[in-house]
């Protein structure tokens, strides 16, 4: 059997990656029994089986300061291990370092931590350990030394560490008291109200065009005339795009007005220049 036929085997047995079969075979001195003990000792076989799994529960951690912050998701298989502490310290860990990297996520994994190894080794090992599924999902690092950062976070696990979490980037040269009041509100606003977009012309047009499909079908199938259908699909397509773009959204403290009126009626020279929400299972 060839080396190259020895290293697809061991993968096919293993789910370890190329390099890692490699390097077993290599220090097995080509015994495939040895290589499949070394990869089960280093944990990377039991940790390579478990990532066909599924991993739909997690945290999401937030880092960072007014001028630079970051949050990081990490997802696991369960709530019970979401709640380790194993992983919840990992997980901070983590999350100051994507911050150092600014969400950089092939960065992020060759980065060092406290015990000089690397991220992805000590994920690896942190799988192996647990004996779930954990992977890196969502990332995103604001930075503009011209805004100011703000944070919401929802079902707080520990400290940075929570379900879901908001963050905001408002433009801005003002650092009074309504700033930071408006900046938290809008971060809560965004936890309660999803939307998709800033204004209705950057929602995704493939989701306004299955949005107008579904309309469309549902008024079709309850014998509405063509014209009807149009008109209606219109209105109802319209509502839609209001409803799921921030600054057209009802503003949760007070239902009657927009966003984009309680923004002009602030008097400050400030512009929302990024959101990001993440929530655990969405």
């Amino acid at each position: 059997m060839s080396d190259l036929e020895k290293v697809k085997q061991l993968r096919k047995s293993t789910g370890a990656g190329f390099k890692d079969c490699n390097a077993a075979l290599k220090e097995s001195n080509g015994d495939l029994d040895k290589a499949v003990e070394i990869l089960r000792v280093k944990g990377i076989a039991k940790a390579s089986k478990k990532m066909s799994r599924n991993a739909t529960e997690g945290v999401v951690a937030i880092s960072g300061n007014e001028k630079k912050m970051s949050l990081i998701e990490v997802n696991c298989e369960t709530d019970f291990v979401a709640k380790n502490d194993d992983f919840i310290e990992f997980v901070k860990e983590l999350s100051e370092l994507n911050n150092s990297h600014e969400s950089s996520l092939d960065e992020l994994q060759k980065a060092k931590m406290k015990n000089s190894k690397t991220v992805e080794d000590n994920l690896v090992a942190l799988i192996a350990k647990i004996g779930e599924k954990i992977t890196i999902g969502r990332l995103k690092t604001f930075h503009d030394d011209n805004s100011q950062n703000f944070v919401y976070q929802h079902s707080v696990i520990k400290d940075n560490v929570s379900k879901l979490v908001v963050m905001v980037s408002l433009k801005t040269n003002e650092n009074s008291d309504k700033l930071k009041l408006f900046g938290k509100q809008l971060s809560m606003h965004i936890a309660a109200s999803n939307p998709i977009a800033m204004n209705s012309s950057e929602i995704d047009k493939a989701l306004v065009d299955k949005e107008i499909s579904l309309i469309t079908e549902e008024l079709k199938s309850l014998g509405k005339p063509e014209e009807i259908v149009k008109k209606i699909s219109l209105g109802k397509i319209n509502k839609f795009k209001e409803e799921n773009s921030l600054m057209t959204q009802d503003w949760v403290m007070e239902p009657k007005k927009k966003v984009k009126d309680v923004i002009k009626s602030l008097e400050i020279d400030l512009n929302i220049k990024d959101f990001i929400r993440i929530k655990i299972g969405e």
